[in-house]
């Protein structure tokens, strides 16, 4: 068991760990950085749902995690299995004990696959698929692919969950993929959401309802999906009715595509920087932690109740790296985060909704003139060009681009909604 010490420890190396150690260092290049995180290949996950359609491929999405990592970043590959915040300390899986002056908390999220009874056994066969992990996401596009007609449904379990679109993402992009081969009419298409409507912003999802629509997709709300049989093709959901009775109903299918359920790891759950919720607690804008001042917490780990979406953690990074750079010249902390989220929702395989929105549901659109309900093929462009090139070499790299987004912006179009 060994023991060193840093001045900024960072726990995870994915969009918003690397994002914070490349943009604290363009503030203060001298300043003494670590990143603990186990894994040597980094993801673009909002690119999952276009490879699961058959836009894009998998090693389109991946880095190796050393070009992503500044070099006087120091990288320790190993798991944090424990916090002792009174004492500064973090405890790898190693064994080894760090300490640090400032501690900012971005491990992500964790799928919990086993939460849905018979889903570890049957996913990537059968037609069992999920857009949500880098290891299922090709089988989706193959299920996709050698479906010619049946029954495909598509599932979300109760929030929060990562990218809150993208369980029907991949629905919208399969039903327009048989729409172009003339076969959409030979398909039955479901929507099961454990949640009350097709998303959490009503602006949206009264415009996401024409979609629907448009391809003819049955809604199921209030049903969860709890157990599948690969071998029989059935899906258990649990459908809960207005007066919260509950009942199992069985679907026979050909394709699923499942969401999988999804919490905060565990190592923050049993740690002493959880709610009781087992998210980490921090202050919804300021992102400093609600018992402990010196860390800090961003992305999808965290209590804040915004969508967890990779354009929430480039608005999120700066507020931590200048609250922190601000407490160490004996500064106050300042309200940075208002709780902005972006949704590129892929509504037909060259067509996306760019649904943006802050807390408490308000739409902040960036951009003043354009109706933000409407399907674009400028943002199919973004989808697949634009947004993955400001990830890779604006925001990892630790660049700032504040584009503004403001509620007035979309005032004219709530009014005539």
């Amino acid at each position: 068991m060994s023991s060193q010490h840093h001045t900024v420890l960072i726990i995870g190396g994915g969009a918003a760990g690397v994002s914070v150690a490349n943009n604290m260092l363009r503030q203060n290049a001298k300043i003494d950085i670590a990143i603990v995180e186990p894994s040597e290949k980094h993801y673009y996950q909002p690119g999952f749902t276009i490879v699961g359609g058959g836009a894009y491929t998998l090693k389109q999405t991946l880095r190796n995690e050393a070009d992503l990592i500044n070099p006087s970043v120091k990288w320790l590959k190993d798991y944090a299995e424990s916090f002792q915040p009174e004492a500064n300390t973090i405890t790898l899986r190693s064994g080894d004990v760090l300490s640090y002056d400032y501690l900012v908390v971005c491990p992500g999220l964790q799928l919990d696959w086993q939460k849905i009874d018979g889903l570890a056994e049957t996913l990537g066969k059968n037609g069992v698929c999920s857009n949500y992990s880098p290891d299922t996401v090709e089988y989706t596009w193959e299920c996709i692919q050698n479906l010619s007609a049946g029954t495909a449904l598509f599932t979300q379990p109760p929030m929060p969950i990562k990218c809150a679109g993208a369980p029907q993402k991949i629905m919208y992009l399969a039903a327009d993929r048989y729409r172009k081969k003339g076969i959409l009419d030979k398909f039955t298409i479901e929507f099961f959401n454990a949640g009350p409507g097709l998303f959490g912003v009503p602006f949206f999802a009264k415009a996401l309802s024409k979609v629907v629509a448009d391809y003819g997709i049955k809604t199921n709300f209030n049903s969860n999906l709890v157990a599948i049989n690969g071998d029989t093709k059935t899906a258990t959901f649990e459908s809960t009715d207005a007066d919260g009775n509950k009942q199992r109903i069985e679907k026979t299918f050909d394709m699923i595509h499942v969401t999988p359920p999804q919490s905060a790891p565990d190592f923050i759950k049993q740690s002493p920087l959880a709610n009781a919720a087992g998210w980490l607690a921090v202050n919804d804008k300021t992102l400093q932690h609600s018992n402990f001042s010196n860390i800090f917490g961003l992305g999808d780990c965290t209590s804040t109740p915004n969508a967890k979406t990779a354009a929430a953690v480039r608005k999120q990074v700066p507020v931590v790296v200048d609250n922190i750079l601000g407490l160490m010249a004996n500064k106050a902390v300042v309200e940075g985060y208002d709780g902005y989220g972006s949704c590129p929702l892929t509504t037909s395989l060259n067509t996306v909704m760019l649904a943006e929105f802050s807390y408490g549901g308000a739409v902040t659109p960036s951009f003043p003139i354009v109706d933000p309900r409407v399907n674009r093929r400028l943002w199919w462009w973004g989808k697949i060009v634009g947004f993955p090139w400001l990830y890779w070499h604006i925001m990892l790299k630790g660049y700032r681009i504040d584009i503004p987004h403001l509620a007035r912006y979309a005032e004219r179009f709530v009014k005539q909604d």
